[in-house]
């Protein structure tokens, strides 16, 4: 299985997680997603090829801000 880390800005909440992991979950290939707002970070586990830039958009849209390393 691989796993995806993202630094992940502007989520205070459990409320705040809980519609990270329900958007990336609807996305083709994400098996698993565990949002910490008091970490800061979003993890993926997936056992197929996923977009990225697509999981990148939807945290985008959800009103969070994925930060680089």
């Amino acid at each position: 299985m691989n796993e995806i880390i993202l630094n992940v800005q502007g989520m205070h909440c459990e409320g705040c997680e809980r519609r990270v992991n329900n958007a990336l979950s609807q996305i083709d290939g994400v098996d698993e997603v565990i949002a910490n707002h008091n970490k800061g970070t979003v993890t993926i586990k997936t056992n197929s090829k996923v977009d990225i830039d697509e999981i990148k958009e939807k945290i985008d849209d959800l009103g969070y801000e994925v930060k680089e390393d």
